[in-house]
């Protein structure tokens, strides 16, 4: 499978990508969540994808708290993975009263979005599950779309956290799959740092926290924007109530993988693929 040349039906897609609200922590700031959905509804993207942690102990008065903030953004396409804090104390289960299927795919004027959970009952670390491969795949089977898969666990690490426990157990059959699909985008939150990765043409972004001060070192609060033609990519980081960056810029269709699914991978999802 291949990635092909990009062909979108309207041209720029703008996405707002915002991660670890937190909602119930003492680190929670209501004024930077506000300002965050505010500066969101300015911008008037065509999607907003929110990759988890929406709360932090997974209690359903939190759950109805972040349910009540993302109330406001006025975008008619968002999509929402939840984050390890989410699946605390059954939080999950309010997970899918509130916001729906845990995993999710979302087709838009030749964009592919699909969103995953990668969140473990009471645990920090995380995984995808071979048993999501094949559906996967299938998701991503149309050509000439524009391929974004979201998750809230890191798939690479990111400079900056300390000691690396987080990245999800299966990242390197995952990350082969990805490639694999063509995906050209990966959405990730977890560790309050903003950071980006490009793999063999595919891009990792992790995003900040967008309410929280529960930071390290000298990070700020922040999301991300990406804007997305046939013919280029580009991804900012934007802070509340500041300015943004440029922190990646590349050109979609180019990342072609010329290699097989190695023999693991094809047995664990069982497809015969060519």
């Amino acid at each position: 499978m291949k990635s092909g040349k990009v062909t979108l039906e309207k041209s720029p897609i703008c996405i707002a990508h915002i991660s670890d609200f937190h909602v119930g922590s003492v680190h929670f700031v209501t004024n930077l969540m506000n300002r965050t959905i505010n500066e969101v509804n300015e911008l008037d993207p065509d999607i907003v994808v929110v990759t988890g942690d929406l709360t932090n102990e997974g209690f359903r008065q939190e759950y109805n708290t972040a349910k009540a903030y993302l109330s406001n953004i006025k975008c008619e396409r968002v999509i929402i993975v939840p984050g390890n804090h989410d699946s605390r104390n059954v939080g999950y289960l309010h997970f899918g009263e509130l916001f729906g299927e845990r995993f999710s795919v979302l087709n838009y004027c030749g964009l592919t979005i699909v969103g995953a959970d990668s969140s473990e009952p009471d645990l920090n670390d995380g995984r995808i599950g071979r048993e999501r491969y094949g559906w996967i795949l299938k998701a991503f089977e149309r050509e000439g779309d524009f391929k974004i898969f979201a998750l809230h666990h890191h798939l690479l690490p990111v400079p900056g956290t300390g000691r690396e426990r987080n990245i999800i157990y299966d990242a390197g059959d995952l990350s082969e799959l990805l490639i694999y699909a063509g995906v050209h985008l990966v959405l990730t939150g977890h560790k309050h740092v903003p950071y980006v990765w490009e793999l063999e043409g595919m891009y990792v972004v992790n995003a900040g926290t967008a309410s929280s001060l529960r930071l390290r070192g000298h990070t700020r609060p922040c999301y991300n924007v990406i804007e997305i033609t046939e013919e280029m990519t580009t991804v900012y980081r934007k802070y509340p109530f500041g300015g943004r960056d440029i922190i990646a810029q590349f050109t979609a269709g180019t990342n072609e993988v010329q290699r097989e699914l190695s023999g693991v991978v094809k047995e664990i999802i069982g497809l015969e693929l060519k």
